[in-house]
């Protein structure tokens, strides 16, 4: 018998999960070539970065063209929309004769990239059952994460038909993400165009939104997140294992594997956590835990124990990142917000591209204790953040 504190979740979100795992498991392929593929080019080391930089910034500045046509469109018109766009040029990457072309059609990614991110999040807040909204976000970030690790593992075989393979596979992947998505919910009222009584008029704000003591909480929270572990996480980690363990590049994936472990092993509990513990703790002790072991990496004896700093970070991740989206759901309260959603992921990836700029810069300037000090204390802010107002499950008055 079905246990009647587990409601049943829509249909609409297992067919954005599978989506979701589809497209990390596209791009955890194609991820290592593109600075590879670059340099057949004949351009330096910078420019190939560059072209990483390219697809993050355009997923940055387009934020809010995405909250806006999630609006007009609806979120399964935005969400297909987006995934062809970045279907289209993810193809024609493999097709590139130049670096001029190459780093366009990256750009021209990004923006899709963050069409369909925004609006696979504004449908799963909206159709997120109210005592389930932590259950949702882990099952939605278990599938990017189970995609994400089984994508390399395809992509060494991929890679050995030519690094244009990669871009043909992801490709195919972003088109069966797209056709199983729009298949799926094309009888959805939740991800429909909005009609005329449920159009922008329905819609909550941004100003609305920043009113609120938990959305304000929140852009600092996935601020933090996004600078430690979409930024310094991917960027500086590995250097640090480079030059404090003289290790290779074998040896940095094994460290950020543990921390995809330690994210891995909590995932789903940490959803059920949300639901019935309450946002707040697990915001509060997975931005602390996180905080911690980022202080404590630098000052790490041995690659050990870097290893279990690492696992105990990514145990962290898992506890507070289910809770953010979960928070986003309960300000919005199924309420349409695509420019509220747009700030979310706008304020996340801002972190994620200033935490590498920012972070490496101190690294030079005084080392890797200053670099991951400011790291947690970051992550110490956010925690604060929390701790200073009330679990959002409750209602939230501007």
């Amino acid at each position: 018998m079905r246990d009647p504190s587990r409601p049943r979740l829509p249909f609409e979100v297992w067919a954005l999960v599978a989506g979701g795992f589809t497209v990390a498991l596209g791009y955890g392929v194609v991820a290592p070539v593109i600075p590879q593929f670059a340099l057949e080019f004949g351009v330096s080391n910078f420019a190939a970065s560059a072209i990483v930089s390219a697809f993050a910034l355009m997923r940055l500045v387009s934020a809010p063209l995405a909250g806006w046509v999630v609006t007009r469109l609806g979120e399964r018109r935005t969400y297909t929309l987006g995934i062809l766009i970045v279907a289209v040029s993810t193809g024609a990457s493999a097709l590139a004769a130049d670096y001029a072309q190459f780093i366009v059609l990256r750009g021209a990614g990004g923006v899709g990239s963050t069409m369909f991110t925004v609006a696979a999040t504004a449908l799963l807040i909206k159709v997120s059952p109210t005592n389930a909204r932590g259950r949702v976000a882990s099952l939605a970030a278990a599938g990017f994460l189970l995609g994400g690790l089984l994508g390399p593992v395809f992509g060494g075989v991929v890679a050995s038909f030519g690094l244009r393979a990669p871009f043909v596979f992801y490709f195919l992947t972003l088109l069966a993400a797209a056709s199983v998505v729009a298949f799926a919910l094309r009888r959805s009222r939740a991800a429909a165009r909005p009609s005329g009584e449920q159009g922008a008029d329905d819609a909550m704000t941004l100003g609305e939104a920043i009113r609120i003591p938990h959305f304000r909480a929140l852009l600092l929270s996935v601020f933090a997140f996004g600078w430690s572990s979409f930024g310094v996480r991917v960027s500086v980690v590995p250097i640090l294992v480079v030059v404090a363990f003289n290790g290779d590049a074998a040896l940095a994936a094994w460290v950020l594997a543990a921390y995809a472990a330690g994210n891995a092993l909590l995932i789903f509990p940490s959803g059920r956590w949300n639901d019935t513990a309450g946002r707040k703790p697990m915001l509060v002790i997975g931005t602390a835990v996180m905080a911690l072991a980022y202080l404590a990496l630098p000052a790490s004896p041995t690659v050990w124990g870097a290893l279990a700093v690492m696992f105990v970070a990514g145990a962290g991740s898992a506890l507070a990142n289910p809770g953010q989206q979960a928070v986003l759901a309960d300000v919005l309260d199924r309420r349409r917000g695509g420019g509220v959603v747009a700030a979310y992921s706008m304020t996340s990836d801002l972190g994620g591209v200033l935490g590498p700029l920012v972070a490496g810069a101190i690294v030079d300037l005084a080392g890797f204790g200053w670099a991951f000090g400011v790291t947690a204390a970051l992550l110490a802010a956010a925690m604060l953040a929390w701790v200073a107002i009330p679990d959002s499950r409750r209602p939230a008055q501007p």
